[in-house]
């Protein structure tokens, strides 16, 4: 074989070649995003976190904590847990009517336990929400709202949390209040950013003759669900009692553990604890909140353990 054809038939196998290992690789690539490996990871993620603290601590503060629950405490627990489900179910609601779905304040309670169980059993955090997101919208004959009306239920009670923490974490004594007053002045200009943004894109908008973008339509779903007077109060006051109850089960936990602080001292503990159980990454209902309540108490000169 000639130098020439040597050449020509490789440059044939290079351009025949180069598109299966390109489409091999772009396939690889979609595998590694998808749900199952998500939630693989976020598994493996929580179980570093719980090895993180088995190792640093050993078993005996965890099985200490355990010895520690009586029944008033438990009775405590699951009188603050009512509340906080209830308060979470009645905001599911508000926003799946505002929204144009029905769901009784009923139905909604006993989904909302159903899926904090799954959410604690099972691995990512999310799937007792994904379940009653499905469940809902089946049962209403629309699956796309009933899994938009969970979204926008999670979303106000994230907001509420995030607000209450910005305020917190600015104004009260905790590990991280410089490191969040540092970094406030760059999330507010970034707020506004975002401010104007959404006001330039309103005064531009499309003629009214014209179809709406389902970016539009999510934005006017999330008005009516979030922000109508028909359900824009009642999700506050949800929102407010249901963190509330979370700060409330947080200190009644620190109460039994023998952590004598006042509450004005475990308040941005337990709200840096809540914004770290917003990540998706716990095994069974442990993960990062453990794991900042651990870093947060110690830094807060109350003892890891």
């Amino acid at each position: 074989m000639s130098a020439d054809t040597a050449e020509a038939a490789a440059t044939d196998t290079t351009e025949v070649s180069s598109p299966a290992h390109g489409g091999g690789a772009r396939r690889l690539l979609r595998r590694l995003g998808g749900p199952a490996v998500r939630t693989r990871l976020c598994t493996l993620a929580g179980v570093v976190i719980l090895g993180v603290l088995f190792w640093r601590l050993g078993s005996g503060a965890f099985l200490d904590g355990l010895r520690r629950i009586d029944g008033p405490t438990l009775a405590a627990a699951l009188g603050i847990g009512l509340v906080t489900t209830v308060f979470s179910a009645w905001r599911w609601a508000l926003v799946a009517r505002g929204i144009g779905i029905r769901l009784t304040l009923g139905a909604a309670v006993a989904d909302y336990y159903r899926a904090l169980f799954l959410n604690a059993a099972l691995p990512g955090g999310v799937l007792g929400d994904v379940h009653r997101a499905v469940r809902h919208g089946k049962d209403a004959g629309d699956l796309g709202r009933g899994v938009r009306a969970v979204v926008l239920e999670r979303t106000a009670g994230q907001l509420a949390l995030f607000a209450a923490g910005g305020v917190v974490l600015l104004t009260m004594p905790s590990p991280v209040r410089d490191q969040v007053r540092h970094a406030a002045p760059l999330a507010g200009l970034g707020l506004l950013g975002a401010c104007a943004v959404v006001l330039a894109l309103r005064m531009n908008r499309a003629p009214s003759g014209r179809k709406p973008t389902a970016v539009r339509g999510m934005l006017a779903e999330a008005r009516q669900g979030l922000l109508s007077r028909a359900a824009g109060p009642g999700v506050l006051v949800s929102s407010v009692v249901v963190l509330a109850g979370y700060v409330a089960m947080f200190v009644l936990a620190a109460d039994v553990a023998g952590v004598g602080a006042p509450v004005a001292e475990l308040l941005p503990l337990a709200l840096l604890a809540l914004l770290a159980m917003s990540l998706p990454l716990n095994v069974g209902g442990w993960g990062p909140r453990e794991g900042v309540a651990a870093w947060a108490f110690g830094a807060a000169g109350l003892g890891a353990g």
